[in-house]
């Protein structure tokens, strides 16, 4: 998540919560937190974005720029926030965002397992139908993810 939009949901500035994060470097190493590079932001900056906490990004003024690259914070990085910024704000929101990821992951493992499953009624069935065979694709494309031409996110 970038600073700007875990500053929002906390109810701070951005500069007060990257101070913050600054005073307590130790527990921010890499893999918790990283600044964005000039092109990862430029190309930021160039997606349509509906977000209204990035639009800020699109919306700049003729001739304003963000005089700092924003911080990206991954899972772990988000969890120590409510150590760095001890608030009771702080705490209400890194609980809904840690239930948020743990939702996300228990999504991403039930259809891994409904997956499975799927697979093995196929085995079972398949055999002895040959329109079963046919309902069993079908539902297998709709488990696949949908092909991206191009890639999201931000490599390190």
């Amino acid at each position: 998540m970038l600073d700007r939009d875990l500053a929002m949901l906390y109810g701070v500035p951005v500069k007060v919560l990257n101070q913050a994060v600054k005073r307590n470097l130790k527990r921010f190493p890499s893999d918790f937190m990283y600044q964005l590079t000039k092109q990862e932001f430029a190309n930021l900056k160039s997606q349509i974005v509906t977000s209204s906490s990035r639009s800020q990004f699109v919306t700049l003024k003729r001739g304003q720029n963000i005089k700092y690259l924003p911080y990206v914070f991954t899972q772990e990085g988000v969890a120590m926030l409510s150590s760095v910024l001890n608030s009771e704000r702080a705490i209400r929101v890194n609980i809904q965002i840690m239930r948020a990821f743990v939702k996300l992951k228990e999504l991403l493992l039930s259809h891994k397992e409904l997956a499975a499953k799927i697979e093995a009624l196929e085995k079972r069935y398949a055999e002895h139908d040959e329109q079963i065979k046919y309902i069993f694709e079908a539902i297998k494309q709709l488990l696949e993810p949908p092909k991206q031409t191009q890639a999201i996110g931000f490599n390190v």
